[in-house]
């Protein structure tokens, strides 16, 4: 990674976070949830560390939890990196690039997360 990413900078559950709390500001907190869950649920074939993300209503909330190896990463981790590859083409086919556009604004994410539109 290179010097200047601030991705580098920060843990895969802080970019977890970051990611989240960005999606949540643009589509609400319940369309963020579906779509992380359903975007993990087609990347575990590749990542099965994902399998120990967990995604639940609390009071009224919902929160998460991400895998133990989010924290011990530095950068994106594989499999959050998988989760995003998953995640992109869901964003368009909801919003058409206006969410991927907004998330490329977030300089924690800018490097990492794959913004071209892929085919369902």
């Amino acid at each position: 990674m290179q010097r200047g990413d601030a991705a580098a900078r920060v843990s895969g559950a802080v970019l977890f976070r970051i990611l989240w709390d960005s999606l949540v500001d643009l589509l609400g907190t319940a369309a963020t949830a579906v779509l992380v869950r359903r975007a993990t649920s087609r990347a575990l074939h590749r990542s099965h560390e994902l399998c120990e993300l967990a995604i639940a209503r609390v009071d009224g909330e919902f929160t998460y939890a991400v895998p133990h190896s989010f924290d011990r990463a530095m950068g994106p981790p594989a499999a959050l990196r998988d989760l995003a590859d998953e995640l992109s083409p869901l964003l368009v086919e909801l919003t058409g690039e206006v969410a991927l556009r907004h998330l490329e604004q977030v300089p924690e994410l800018r490097s990492w997360v794959r913004f071209s539109p892929q085919p369902l």
